[in-house]
């Protein structure tokens, strides 16, 4: 899996609401309305992230926010797998 330069992580960003590229990998934070919520949010997670064989780093903190980062340990980057699983993400949010 290719790595993605700089440029091509800020152009697939735009497809992202609320995603961003802090340092070596993107992230996303999501807020609940309450902790059983934020919980489900993170086995539906797991459960999607399993099937695609990519598993993202999930931080489930102040008892309603989850925190997303995502890279591509083994390509040592940002690869396109990290942004289908942000998208996969995305969908499970609404």
């Amino acid at each position: 899996m290719d790595i993605l330069t700089k440029n091509e992580i800020k152009e697939q960003l735009i497809t992202l609401k609320g995603w961003h590229y802090p340092k070596d990998q993107i992230e996303k934070e999501y807020e609940f309305k309450d902790f059983m919520d934020a919980l489900s949010f993170v086995l539906k997670i797991g459960i999607e992230a399993e099937k695609m064989d990519h598993h993202p780093d999930i931080l489930l903190h102040s008892w309603n926010k989850v925190k997303i980062s995502i890279s591509t340990h083994s390509a040592g980057g940002i690869t396109l797998l990290d942004f289908k699983l942000a998208q996969t993400i995305e969908t499970l949010n609404k």
